[in-house]
């Protein structure tokens, strides 16, 4: 491990490093380690061919044998445009330059569109475990619209050779039902085929916005979007990492809480938030991943060690690191990648 995960926590080293969950213990948790498929998913109705496609991806990579995992998400030129995603490194417009940097990175996986891993799947599907995205927000309707739609089938993800199977619900969209009946069916079918799924676990609605705070990041509202994604049988959950909480009791009339959700089980504290997250996920008995988030410059090493570090802390099992990777000079992104790897094999990082 070459990376200096004190220095770039800065200021914040001691709080973060240091912190202790009171609320909810780690004697609770179901932890990461190298034995989770056979001690934990073995014990679940996914199928040995499941079992064996989530295994690959946990023996993949730097991280291999640990229980963590490093994914390169590259679904960005739908999601966000080609233009915002890629022009400030036009390279990653070549498919074969996204899977290389993921590969060049020491990733577990590299999770991305139909038509970038079509273009490469015979020259790299055998090399690295590929997570087929199987929606997208289609960016071109204006006013824009809050929506995912599919792109393609399980069958199709199945034959690019795809380990495993990702997609995003909008929770709080006018469409969202229809995307929890979508993806819940895909899931069940690509457990049918024996792939692994990732759950893209994000809220839209713009009536959560409350004074100036944006509850789309709140931890409460977020923790029940997993939960309602574990129910549909993700494997492992993505979301974004917590920056406030009460939800639920700062826009009247939205969902369901208790109030030992803000005075006993959680804190301000990062670490805390993220852990509400976690036990959303069956306390851990489906993997959260964090996301890295939209690249900022100078600050994203330090930024994406810092959210490793939260993650990794709280009881998640990785992190999902796209455009502070692929958005600069590819060398530069393997060292990001590589030092948010260095977090989770870094022993001196504990869980809190």
């Amino acid at each position: 491990m070459t990376t200096d995960i004190e220095r770039l926590l800065g200021e914040q080293a001691s709080y973060l490093l240091d912190h202790k969950c009171e609320g909810i213990g780690r004697d609770l948790l179901t932890l990461p380690g190298p034995d989770f498929v056979t001690d934990v998913v073995a014990g679940t109705d996914r199928s040995p061919q499941v079992m064996r496609s989530l295994q690959s991806l946990f023996d993949h990579g730097r991280l291999g044998g640990t229980g963590y995992v490093s994914i390169l998400p590259v679904d960005q030129g739908i999601e966000h445009s080609g233009a915002a995603s890629f022009a400030p490194n036009p390279m990653y417009f070549d498919p074969a330059s996204i899977v290389e940097l993921a590969v060049e990175g020491g990733c577990n996986a590299v999770a991305t569109t139909f038509g970038v891993l079509g273009a490469v799947s015979r020259r790299y599907a055998h090399r690295i475990p590929f997570i087929v995205k199987i929606n997208h927000n289609e960016l071109l309707t204006y006013p824009a619209s809050y929506d995912q739609i599919m792109f393609g089938s399980v069958t199709q993800a199945h034959e690019l050779g795809a380990a495993g199977v990702g997609a995003t619900i909008y929770f709080g969209s006018a469409e969202s039902g229809r995307q929890i009946t979508e993806v819940a069916a895909a899931f069940s079918e690509a457990h049918r085929l024996g792939m692994f799924t990732v759950l893209w676990c994000y809220l839209r609605n713009s009536a959560i916005n409350v004074d100036g705070v944006d509850h789309h990041v709140s931890a409460d509202a977020t923790a029940q979007a997993n939960h309602i994604g574990v129910t549909i049988e993700a494997d492992i959950i993505k979301q974004k990492l917590p920056e406030n909480n009460g939800a639920f009791v700062s826009v009247p009339g939205f969902g369901k809480t208790h109030a030992a959700v803000y005075d006993r089980l959680t804190t301000d504290h990062p670490v805390d938030l993220c852990r509400w997250q976690v036990a959303n996920c069956y306390m851990g008995r489906v993997g959260l991943i964090n996301s890295g988030g939209a690249s900022s410059g100078a600050t994203d090493l330090s930024e994406a060690v810092t959210t490793a570090v939260v993650n990794k802390r709280a009881g998640g099992i990785g992190l999902i690191s796209g455009r502070k990777a692929f958005q600069r000079p590819m060398a530069e992104g393997v060292e990001l990648l590589g030092a948010i790897q260095d977090v989770y094999l870094d022993q001196a990082v504990t869980i809190a």
